[in-house]
């Protein structure tokens, strides 16, 4: 599915790296790109049409949704992290309910998959439609101090997976966007290497465009890809230099 001409929301396109894919969808040709966040009342990105859209209110979604059925490309981008001391700490559960483990996964898994099945009938009705799921190289690389934010993760990994397959017949893309860390607001203070999000973005479209299923959007994350028929996969012991 190529993106020019097409109509696109995106979740969480006030920043970062949704704003990016706004961005380049616009530079690409997008016959309309609807920017869906919590607040728009001050966003004025040119060429962009803000939609409010909270990810863990179905009301809202379905708002959203209804304002936006000329949609045929969905890109689940709204997402949250936070830090822990590690899976093993005294406190686990204590630290996992202060950095709102909850949320985490009402807004990296199930606010997924609330707005998927929100935008399923418009998506369904449209001769070209897509969707792309904005995932983690978490999945498979063991960083302690993000399991909360990992767990979340993976959940959203195997929700695309059964996603792509039930979708199969009906047309819709679904393409799996993995990567490590992206140079945005939700990477600050986190001191190691980063993808700008202007790469990360070409690459997705690009994969979406030649009709992949998963993008690899960094070497990081493709080279712990390759690792996982390994004998030992890269969850185990990751490859050097990658933690």
């Amino acid at each position: 599915m190529d993106v020019t001409n097409a109509t696109v929301f995106i979740t969480g396109a006030n920043r970062g790296l949704g704003l990016a894919f706004a961005r380049e969808a616009r530079n690409r040709g997008a016959a309309k790109i609807y920017a869906g966040m919590r607040s728009a009342s001050d966003f004025g990105e040119p060429g962009l049409i803000p939609v409010t859209i909270d990810v863990t209110d179905r009301a809202s979604i379905a708002a959203a949704a209804e304002l936006t059925a000329d949609t045929t490309l969905l890109i689940n981008n709204a997402g949250t992290a936070a830090l822990i001391d590690g899976p093993l700490a005294s406190d686990f559960e204590e630290q996992s309910k202060r950095c709102g483990y909850k949320r985490l996964f009402d807004i990296n898994y199930y606010g997924l998959a609330r707005v998927t099945q929100a935008f399923e009938q418009t998506l369904s009705s449209k001769p070209h439609a897509g969707i792309i799921n904005v995932l983690s190289d978490i999945v498979w690389l063991p960083r302690p101090y993000l399991a909360p934010y990992a767990a979340s993760k993976a959940a959203a990994w195997s929700y695309t997976n059964q996603l792509r397959f039930h979708l199969r017949d009906r047309g819709i893309e679904v393409l799996g966007l993995h990567v490590g860390f992206v140079d945005t607001d939700l990477t600050n203070g986190i001191d190691v290497p980063k993808s700008s999000p202007e790469d990360v973005v070409r690459k997705t479209y690009d994969a979406l465009a030649a009709g992949e299923s998963e993008i690899m959007a960094d070497q990081g994350t493709a080279l712990l890809k390759s690792t996982l028929a390994a004998a030992v996969p890269g969850y185990i012991t990751p490859p050097p230099g990658l933690i």
